[in-house]
């Protein structure tokens, strides 16, 4: 999983603001690809799985469901607001959750909807290829 994580995405339900910042990952101006991360339509394949929305009655089991076909040593990010609290529809009547409360979440990337490169930077911290030492260093040219 560290040298070319496979991912898949869930969209659970909401606005799909998170989910066209994720699309915006594959092209070629964030291209998750160059750190080996593949986009995969099966959970069966893949190593992480994106949520993002808000879990809802509809969709609670089916979320369980596909956490459950992932393989060992699965990761979860919950992407935006609403995969985190619930955001503006967390009073609605079909709110079942948070992410957390369905599934074990290891990582959170909030905002309403969350930039590409926060979403990429929280896949590069979960694979461990980013140290906390590591500081941005200036490119001298």
């Amino acid at each position: 999983m560290k040298k070319s994580p496979w991912i898949c995405t869930f969209d659970v339900g909401g606005c799909n603001g998170c989910i066209l910042e994720i699309a915006a990952l594959l092209t070629p101006r964030y291209d998750i690809e160059r750190f080996g991360c593949l986009l995969r339509p099966s959970a069966r394949h893949a190593d992480i799985l994106l949520v993002s929305g808000i879990v809802n009655k509809q969709n609670k089991e089916r979320l369980k469901t596909i956490y459950n076909q992932m393989a060992k040593n699965k990761k979860v990010i919950a992407i935006g607001s609403c995969a985190i609290t619930g955001g503006p529809f967390k009073n609605g009547y079909n709110f079942a959750g948070p992410t957390d409360k369905i599934i074990p979440v290891d990582m959170y990337v909030p905002g309403c909807p969350p930039r590409p490169e926060a979403i990429e930077y929280a896949i590069l911290k979960l694979l461990g290829r980013l140290n906390d030492k590591t500081k941005s260093k200036k490119i001298r040219r």
